[in-house]
């Protein structure tokens, strides 16, 4: 980022500027591309100039400092990158002066050294959400991001395709061999990595439930929604499978770019049809054609 590209920004709303200040109050300077580089140009010169009034700098102290000029640059380029990205993300409701200094500070020491465009939006994403709701995302799972590379990322989101939204965010996997979720490229591989990231637990024999729900519940998957209708009044269960996302993959589910899967929907649907708790799906009878 420049500043010929940050002028182009026009009038930005009034949450991306309090969020600018509070950026630049928290790291310094996110939106002066040139000034880490000016005081680190300024500071080498100084040292420089008392080095040799001692000793001649040695070629491997000068390429020390270069290498430092070149890394903050970079650094500095991925935080501002960052940033407007967030920028088109802010609600008009959004209180980013709401969002702790510490936070922001961990956010942009983490988020520094991610340069790929893909990644920054996920970054952006979680800025943003936190900007638009405060402490929708905590420090440990910011933390966690920073260990994740972009492949990490997209086996993420593909398995968060298969995630349902029932009172709260669930990755309904009643099969961890199911032809359904291999053929989405989600297989057992896919599901160790990501519980030795922090993402989800695996429980394949017991699995797992959501319990104490009323009669009548309400579940969606993407656009898509239907009723679940239990027997009893209250405490009722429902089982979920057998993978369950954690506390870093429930806040990072819902950014992380997942798409339906094709017939997903039907496939869940189905399985609760022959637990009683939708309607069977009326299937289209073709009439039989007459021999000619």
């Amino acid at each position: 980022m420049t500043n010929d590209s940050l002028a182009k920004l026009g009038d930005i709303t009034k949450p991306a500027t309090v969020l600018i200040e509070k950026i630049s109050d928290a790291v310094g300077g996110i939106f002066r591309p040139h000034q880490i580089v000016r005081v680190a140009k300024a500071e080498a010169e100084a040292a420089f100039i008392e080095a040799e009034s001692q000793i001649r700098i040695t070629g491997l102290q000068r390429r020390a400092m270069s290498r430092f000029l070149e890394e903050e640059a970079k650094r500095q380029s991925n935080m501002e990158a960052v940033t407007l990205k967030v920028l088109p993300l802010l609600e008009e409701d959004s209180k980013p002066q709401n969002v702790a200094d510490d936070w922001i500070t961990n956010f942009f020491e983490k988020s520094r050294i991610v340069s790929d465009g893909q990644m920054q939006q996920i970054w952006a994403r979680i800025l943003a959400g936190e900007a638009n709701a405060t402490d929708t995302f905590a420090k440990q799972t910011v933390n966690l991001l920073a260990d994740l590379d972009k492949g990490d990322a997209e086996q993420f989101a593909r398995l968060c395709g298969f995630c349902w939204k029932i009172e709260a965010l669930f990755l309904l996997v009643f099969d961890i061999n199911g032809e359904i979720y291999n053929r989405a490229g989600v297989n057992f591989p896919l599901f160790s990595n990501l519980e030795s990231l922090g993402l989800i637990r695996i429980e394949p024999i017991i699995g797992f439930v959501q319990q104490k729900l009323p009669q009548i519940v309400s579940a969606s998957y993407f656009n898509r929604t239907t009723q679940l209708t239990f027997p009893a009044e209250k405490d009722n269960t429902l089982k979920l499978g057998s993978v369950l996302l954690t506390r870093a993959g429930r806040q990072l589910a819902p950014i992380c770019g997942s798409t339906p899967v094709d017939g997903f929907f039907e496939y869940v649907y189905d399985s609760w049809a022959g637990q009683s708790l939708v309607p069977m799906r009326q299937t289209e009878r073709v009439a039989p054609t007459e021999m000619p």
